[in-house]
């Protein structure tokens, strides 16, 4: 396709990336009355168009893209992709970017016939590399050369991990899998990452960009498409591979593929950096000093294919595309997919019998330059192409609507995973680009409507999809949110699930902070920072609740916790004695010291005064107005948590006077055979108080205590003895036995003694619960020494009395003053 001879000037901008090239040409553009420029990717054509729109109106500009075309009763300037040009049209302005892919495999012959053939009528220009000014200046005659400085300075920054990159870096992989894992493993370190692929479509790739260009995420990760057509907000640019897949052979990146891609980083006059990852190696040093210093070796030769093409028949019309250059510097590129399917559609007989006139030939054509954008297998677009000629050639010389229904339908849904989605918008995009041959449909703008509203649905799927898989939504908003000075809008549920900015991310539990399970320590870290910004009013605010409660507000539980609301705020630990435990707070970074102090000094008043009530009768007996060896024994009491062997109080026991002995009583101390206890701390719940600060002052974890109504209870092995002691059991032999029942037992085993031998009768089994060799045992540990009887063995004393046993009573027949002196000398 050539255009009308035109004699203006011809321009050739060329210099590395961000030099404002593309900028320099819309200015030069929209200074002419009218203007055309070619793009080499649809996304930018319509950014371009919108971009324009916004300053002249849609009424003034033409958008024409192989699957988009607006154009207005009267544009004056067209914003084109290079392949969609209309060359036939007069303009003064005329423009083509990235002319260095005049050496593309694939699409370089397109972009040559422009270079050679494409021009305004007072104003040409060709914005691209510098490796391509030898060539030009060889084929363009008279061409002027700009070159432009980049803005932003490039440089090496060598290797780095992945969790180690700053925000506001670019990943490059050059597979859809690679960027896959790559966009997993930033979700897990980083919060999540924008993902852009070649395959996506333009709304779905906006999308990704756009989260990233509005800061919720700081991260990107996409393959090569990078390299041209998005301009976006990039410090640095981390290469994951340096081997790429070439559409044949998987070869490396030269230095110019590396320079496209690094380019990205750096914008306007920011400077940018580029490296690798740190599990691929160093980039080589020739192709580092390259890209730092601009310095590429020159193009040798562009693609080129025929433009000017005979349709008499299908013969001559391949014969024109294989004709050769004949300029140097050109070579024929090789068969693209337009030719590849005319010369498979040429090889069946009926599309060969239907295509022999000029102007079915020409159709033919056409179809073929349908773009397979599924990149499926060429037989399989062929089949399809060929089915579409068929219609065409047919006697309606349209595509059936119900045909194409059925075609379209089947790819109006969005279920599926990322791969399916993605292949869907390619089939779409297909008829999308059939949808504007408008002499090939009856109705071609409800088509147009119709594939557009679909791939906008697909594309509006795939962009929540990868959301969904690859970006933390919440922590990437945390992230934001606290990067500014503003309070974050929180609000704290009755059950203490914790809400931040619209997100779930915890449970406060009393003043300590539950962060929801997150993926990897950056989100982790980012819940737990936004908790901690977002509750200082609520902590505040139950800091002033707390300290004002009464002490029924507070609980103490089985683990030694201090509950409020029900849920745990401190815990004792070892403090002065046994009755004077410590109160530590739980750990929490929500906590001021201040706030701290006032909490320590309302739970510890509300724990003295809770064992107070808990332990009523041995905090009395402290305070009772007593003799000095009465309050040597209460302390002892104490320190023994209520309780204690009679053998351990001998010394306090042997000074009291009968007054002590009185006051005691009063203070229902019981002075027994065997112990010393208060007999009320032998319930059930002064036990589990008993056992808890026993634990506490010693550091173990908390023991259970006996279940309620327990007079025996088995030895736990593991179990310290003084744990028995220490909740008013005595350990004997391989069970410890209630006080209270203790005495009893060795009341009536004193009894049975003063009598001679006695067996471990069944009466004595029922007074502990217990079998006779049980009993057998205890009376064993009690001093009792067993002998041989019938039919099970006797016991007898073994010595005259335990150790601590108080005088017996003087005899009635005794006279009083013998009596007495009996007494003090047992005494």
């Amino acid at each position: 396709m050539t255009s009308l001879p035109a004699t203006g000037r011809v321009i050739a901008v060329l210099g590395p990336t961000n030099t404002g090239k593309t900028h320099l040409a819309l200015e030069r553009m929209l200074g002419h009355r009218t203007g055309m420029i070619g793009f080499p990717l649809r996304l930018l054509a319509r950014e371009n168009y919108d971009r324009i729109v916004r300053l002249k109106g849609k009424a003034t500009v033409a958008l024409l893209t192989g699957e988009e075309k607006i154009i207005p009763a009267h544009p004056s300037w067209f914003i084109c992709t290079v392949e969609s040009m209309p060359l036939d049209r007069r303009v003064d302005f005329l423009a083509v970017d990235e002319i260095q892919l005049c050496a593309d495999p694939d699409r370089g012959h397109v972009f040559t016939d422009r270079l050679l053939h494409a021009r305004g009528q007072t104003e040409t220009m060709f914005l691209g590399a510098e490796t391509i000014k030898p060539l030009i200046r060889q084929l363009v005659p008279r061409v002027e050369f700009v070159t432009r400085p980049r803005f932003s300075q490039l440089s090496y920054a060598g290797a780095q991990k992945l969790q180690r990159l700053a925000p506001r870096s670019a990943v490059v992989a050059f597979s859809a899998a690679d960027v896959y894992a790559l966009a997993e493993l930033m979700r897990r370190q980083k919060g999540g990452a924008a993902v852009v692929l070649g395959a996506l479509s333009p709304r779905t790739r906006n999308a990704q960009v756009g989260l990233y260009q509005a800061g919720e995420v700081d991260y990107l990760v996409a393959t090569d498409a990078i390299g041209m057509g998005l301009n976006m907000d990039v410090d640095h640019v981390a290469f994951a591979g340096l081997r790429k897949f070439d559409g044949r052979v998987p070869r490396g990146l030269d230095a110019t593929e590396v320079a496209q891609i690094a380019g990205r980083a750096g914008r306007h006059m920011n400077d940018g950096t580029f490296g690798t990852t740190g599990d691929i190696g160093p980039i080589a040093a020739e192709i580092v000093d390259a890209v730092e210093n601009h310095t590429f070796p020159p193009l040798q030769r562009l693609q080129w294919r025929n433009s000017d093409l005979r349709f008499t028949s299908i013969e001559t019309l391949l014969g024109a595309l294989n004709r050769q250059p004949d300029r140097p510097g050109l070579i024929r590129a090789r068969d693209a997919d337009d030719q590849l399917v005319l010369q498979a559609l040429a090889a069946d007989p009926e599309i060969a019998a239907r295509a022999r006139s000029p102007e079915r030939v020409r159709l033919l054509w056409d179809v073929c330059q349908i773009p397979d954008f599924r990149k499926t297998l060429a037989e399989q677009h062929s089949r399809l192409l060929a089915v579409i000629f068929r219609h065409l050639s047919g006697p309606d010389e349209r595509l059936p609507d119900d045909w194409l229904d059925q075609q379209i339908k089947r790819l109006d849904r969005t279920d599926g995973d990322l791969d399916t989605l993605i292949g869907r918008i390619a089939n779409i995009r297909t008829w999308t680009y059939v949808s504007h041959r408008a002499d090939w449909l009856t109705d071609a703008a409800g088509w147009q409507a119709r594939s557009r509203a679909i791939e906008d649905r697909l594309s509006d799927a795939l962009h929540d999809r990868l959301t969904q898989r690859f970006v933390d939504r919440r922590t990437t908003m945390l992230v934001r949110k606290l990067k500014g000075t503003d309070v974050l809008l929180s609000n704290v549920a009755k059950d203490g699930q914790v809400v931040v900015e619209g997100h779930f991310v915890g449970n406060l539990r009393g003043f300590q902070f539950e962060a929801d399970h997150a993926e990897g320590i950056h989100a982790t870290r980012t819940v737990a920072a936004a908790a901690q910004r977002a509750l200082r009013p609520e902590i505040a605010s139950r800091v002033a609740l707390l300290a004002a409660e009464p002490d029924t507000a507070f609980a103490l539980d089985d683990q030694g916790r201090i509950l409020w609301q029900d849920n745990p705020v401190a815990r004792l630990s070892p403090g002065a004695t046994p009755l004077r435990p410590a109160v530590v707070l739980l750990p929490s970074d929500l906590i001021e010291t201040a706030a701290r102090d006032l909490l320590h000094k309302r739970l510890t008043a509300w724990i003295a005064d809770f064992l107070a009530g808990g332990l009523a009768p041995l905090f009395a007996a402290q305070a009772a107005p007593l003799s000095g060896p009465a309050r040597g024994l209460v302390f002892q009491l104490g320190e023994g948590l209520g309780s204690l062997p009679r053998r351990s109080a001998a010394a306090q026991i042997r000074p009291l006077s009968e007054t002590d002995r009185k006051a005691l009583a009063r203070l229902d101390i019981r002075l027994g055979m065997e112990s010393v206890f208060l007999p009320p701390l032998l319930k059930p719940a002064s036990q589990s108080l008993r056992a808890l600060l026993w634990c506490v002052h010693r550091g173990l974890s908390p023991l259970p205590a006996p279940p309620p109504g327990c007079i025996t209870v088995p030895m736990v092995d593991g179990y310290p003895p003084g744990f028995y002691e220490a909740i008013g059991f005595r350990p004997l032999g391989s069970r410890a036995v209630r006080l209270d029942m203790l005495e009893r037992f060795a009341a009536e085993v004193r009894h049975l003694a003063r009598s001679g031998p006695f067996p471990a009768s069944p009466a004595l089994s029922a007074r502990l619960n217990l079998s006779q060799g049980d009993v057998g045992h205890i009376l064993e540990a009690l001093g009792y020494r067993p002998e041989a009887g019938e039919p099970g063995p006797l016991y007898r004393t073994a010595s005259r009395r335990p150790v601590g046993r108080p005088p017996r009573r003087p005899d009635k027949t005794e006279s009083s003053p013998f009596a007495a002196l009996r007494s003090l000398t047992r005494a």
